[in-house]
């Protein structure tokens, strides 16, 4: 794949068929969250670079370099941007409100949750990424909390939703060390008497 190159946008009239400015720096930026997430699923933050996320990318590293200057920029953009997508899918697919916990419990699965918690671990030794990450975590949870309130309504009080967040990251966490098997086994065990606690009728 090529690299991308800067467009001087002198030309105020695209022609048919050309992408504008704007387009082509949407483009960019999408390719690199997109790789970003793959390295960090993939690979773990240790081991992900901004020169194997350009690559992936497919774009050139000054191009990279221009959208997000560092390593944590680019990460952190990059689960932003994953957050807004999950939310709008989860929103555009209209869920059963009363399948409230379940719905949470999904919400924290896939690349995600799993490029999320690389960031959550490395930001205990990391300072810098620590600090950085405080706006991203207050972003996430703004998103699941609304989210699920546009979702649940009235089956389910606010305090309820932040409880029930804070239970489907546990219980996603756990299951990191269990089969999907024993997963499904246990989400189908629990989900019932957890669903029973907040929820209202």
């Amino acid at each position: 794949m090529q690299s991308v190159t800067t467009d001087t946008g002198l030309n105020d009239a695209e022609p048919t068929g050309r992408r504008t400015q704007a387009e082509r720096t949407a483009g960019t930026r999408a390719k690199l969250l997109d790789a970003a997430i793959d390295c960090l699923v993939e690979l773990g933050f240790a081991k992900t670079s901004t020169q194997e996320i350009a690559r992936r990318a497919g774009v050139s590293r000054g191009a990279q370099l221009h959208h997000f200057p560092s390593k944590e920029s680019l990460v952190i953009a990059a689960v932003e941007h994953l957050v807004d997508r999950r939310l709008s899918e989860i929103l555009e697919a209209e869920p059963d409100p009363a399948r409230g916990p379940e719905i949470l419990a999904d919400a924290f699965s896939g690349p995600l949750f799993y490029a999320a918690l690389e960031l959550w671990v490395a930001a205990r030794t990391d300072p810098a990424l620590h600090e950085a990450m405080i706006p991203l975590e207050r972003r996430v949870a703004e998103a699941i909390q609304g989210g699920a309130q546009i979702v649940m309504g009235s089956k389910m009080s606010p305090e309820s939703i932040e409880l029930s967040v804070e239970l489907a990251r546990g219980l996603a966490v756990s299951a990191l060390f269990r089969t999907p098997e024993a997963d499904a086994q246990l989400r189908e065990r629990l989900l019932p008497i957890w669903s029973e606690k907040v929820m209202t009728s």
